[in-house]
């Protein structure tokens, strides 16, 4: 085959091999840096921390300004290892991802061990009030774990089987229902 003539003749009549583009390799080398250390920018691997967490509770709060409405982000988190140590924390920010960053560490902060028995359960039960909410934690071997709502995150996180829970209000705010289990189980004391 013979390059048609017209406009685009010379420009199929030049192979593509013979002009190549500067590699990236190459590139650094242009700029004076040469290649970079492997430790300098490579990003050893994420651990997975020690502890689970679980987002509870997610809202939505405004504040109203001269110019208009501002919104930010309130976020409970529990965090536990599910060996006995359990926290609850809250956290406020403009995005989730800062507020969650907030609630995790006030909830590191807030870490306690929960007096649990061999099987897992709690030694005897307990009641707590926080706020309008009251919890009522008994224990009763062998039925595994039954609550609902936040006091089932918090025990969960908290490594506590074998026990019937019991919320003794109508409110539904999981933030003190939380807060409620967790001074409920701050009361356990072993025998």
């Amino acid at each position: 085959m013979t390059p048609e003539k017209g406009i685009g003749a010379e420009a199929t009549a030049t192979p593509i091999a013979a002009t190549s583009a500067p590699t990236a390799s190459s590139r650094g080398s242009l700029r004076g840096r040469g290649s970079r250390p492997a430790g300098r920018g490579a990003r050893p691997p994420r651990e997975r921390g020690e502890f689970d967490s679980v987002t509870i509770d997610v809202r939505r709060v405004a504040r109203v300004m001269a110019g208009g409405r501002r919104f930010n982000f309130s976020l409970v988190v529990v965090i536990g290892d599910k060996k006995g140590r359990v926290g609850v924390g809250l956290g406020k920010g403009v995005d989730t991802a800062l507020a969650i960053d907030k609630a995790t560490r006030d909830a590191k902060k807030h870490l306690f061990t929960v007096a649990r028995t061999r099987s897992g359960s709690i030694p005897h039960e307990v009641m707590a009030k926080y706020a309008s909410s009251t919890v009522e934690i008994i224990p009763s071997e062998g039925r595994g774990l039954v609550a609902g709502t936040a006091v089932r995150t918090v025990l969960d996180l908290a490594g506590v089987t074998d026990v019937v829970t019991k919320i003794h209000s109508r409110s539904k705010n999981k933030l003190t229902i939380a807060r409620a289990t967790i001074d409920a189980l701050k009361q356990l004391r072993t025998a």
